[in-house]
């Protein structure tokens, strides 16, 4: 079963983006499932399926947002580790 949110926003948010409501909808659904992986909240998989995506494929649109795709413990070891080397 689906469910749908509603946002309201001012056209002038989506226009000053250069973005039509289907493109500024679509992001916004993007940026959201983007963010829930970053907080550990969905996995990757998850994400990739309500983008109708690889999963691949979203682990390669994270960069676009600038959000890494290691867990963040596994991040700061591997820093260190380079570091270190």
């Amino acid at each position: 079963m689906e469910r749908s949110i509603t946002i309201n926003f001012p056209q002038s948010l989506a226009f000053s983006l250069k973005m039509d409501d289907k493109e500024f909808k679509d992001e916004m659904k993007t940026i959201s499932l983007v963010k829930l992986y970053e907080l550990g909240k969905i996995s990757s998989g998850m994400a990739a399926k309500l983008l109708n995506m690889s999963r691949i494929d979203f682990l390669e649109l994270l960069h676009k947002y600038n959000v890494s795709y290691f867990d963040k413990g596994l991040e700061d070891e591997l820093e260190s580790d380079m570091r270190n080397a």
